[in-house]
């Protein structure tokens, strides 16, 4: 067997969002959110668009959005590309949920917790070992938590999980080493076939139940991510090279008026021409 990769959009949509998913996210959410535990027993798929409703205000689409039975809204969004402004997209977004409930003349009692659950593809918090973190408000010295603290903000790092199908041990163990390594199995580990939401989560991915134009199209996205990936690993490395320049030239003004040139462009790294021009600014 072939599987897609659940880290592009249009499958992780289809895996995760269509309307034959419901016991696959519920399975994944209560791994993820809920250490395993079966809090969340139904829930409602419900559109991912998030309209302006109010003039000039931005337009945004998450990959998936579903109401639980208590009424809280879960928005769920898969990041391979770690692009500019990203954190503050992610708080956007759950703000805009979360204040877009209300319908005119409605109180805010009527308001329901909004948790913004984000999977990354790469790392988000790299001073931090942990796998999955949880934000919420709190005092900023003494962590008591707000009251109200209706906004709750999930993330997953996948390159942060490491193990083996043989360590796997939890549902979110199961469901994380689907998400980071379907694409590169050819069948399903029983210890993940067991779980029937997985064993439904693989059939949706398996490309033999696909066609060839939702193929094609998932193709597309995947060439585009390696594009861009390209692109920004190749922005960080020139990013990186203009740095260390920069200082090497300030090293160099700092010794302009004390060494001559080749003794200069030795201590430094520059080429003696770079160094006559700076002499000569």
């Amino acid at each position: 067997m072939t599987f897609i990769n659940p880290k592009t959009d249009y499958a992780f949509k289809k895996i995760f969002g269509s309307s034959d998913s419901k016991d696959i996210l519920i399975s994944f959410l209560n791994a993820i959110i809920y250490e395993g535990n079966p809090t969340i027993e139904d829930l409602e798929i419900i559109d991912p668009n998030l309209p302006p409703r109010v003039e000039g205000l931005k337009d945004s689409s998450l990959d998936v959005k579903a109401k639980l039975a208590d009424g809280t809204l879960v928005i769920i969004e898969m990041q391979v590309l770690n692009v500019e402004s990203f954190g503050q997209r992610i708080l956007y977004n759950a703000a805009k949920t979360y204040a877009f409930q209300l319908q005119k003349g409605e109180g805010y009692r009527m308001l329901k917790p909004v948790i913004a659950l984000t999977i990354t593809d790469f790392e988000m918090f790299k001073n931090s070992g942990k796998l999955i973190s949880s934000f919420v408000y709190k005092e900023e010295k003494s962590n008591l938590q707000y009251p109200d603290n209706d906004i709750k903000l999930v993330f997953v790092e996948l390159p942060k999980f490491t193990k083996s199908v043989d360590q796997l041990e939890t549902l979110a163990d199961k469901w994380l080493y689907f998400m980071k390594y379907a694409i590169t199995i050819t069948e399903v580990p029983p210890v993940m076939d067991s779980v029937p939401e997985i064993h439904q989560a693989f059939g949706i991915a398996d490309q033999a139940n696909l066609s060839p134009d939702e193929l094609a199209n998932i193709e597309r996205q995947e060439m585009f991510i390696y594009d861009q990936q390209g692109t920004i690993i190749k922005a960080v490395k020139d990013a990186d090279r203009d740095a260390r320049q920069e200082e090497k030239q300030a090293i160099a003004r700092q010794l302009l008026d004390r060494l001559d040139d080749a003794t200069i462009a030795q201590i430094t790294g520059l080429s003696v021409q770079d160094v006559q021009n700076l002499r000569s600014e």
